[in-house]
């Protein structure tokens, strides 16, 4: 199970500061910051492996899905969690 590489892109020109948490860095926003973009956008690349990760962005304290997902699924906080799913060769940008 190889490593792929995956770009996260987040849209919030007013934050100050936005992460990702997810099944992949145990729920930690400040383990994944993006970095901000010109165009508004942040954004991180991540190394994962083929499998299923639910995951949220963090701006500025406040956690949400992610808008662009093709895939969500319910929390237990009555929330939605973004599902990525990483096949065997794919090397993705979600944007």
């Amino acid at each position: 199970m190889e490593e792929q590489e995956i770009t996260f892109t987040f849209y919030a020109p007013e934050a100050m500061s936005v992460g990702l948490a997810g099944t992949f860095n145990g729920w930690h926003p400040e383990a994944n910051p993006l970095e901000r973009l010109e165009s508004g956008d942040w954004a991180a690349r991540l190394m994962l492996r083929s499998g299923q990760y639910q995951y949220r962005f963090v701006a500025d304290g406040i956690w949400t899905h992610d808008p662009e997902a093709q895939t969500s699924a319910a929390n237990p906080y009555g929330e939605l969690n973004s599902v990525l799913t990483v096949g065997l060769e794919d090397s993705t940008d979600l944007l």
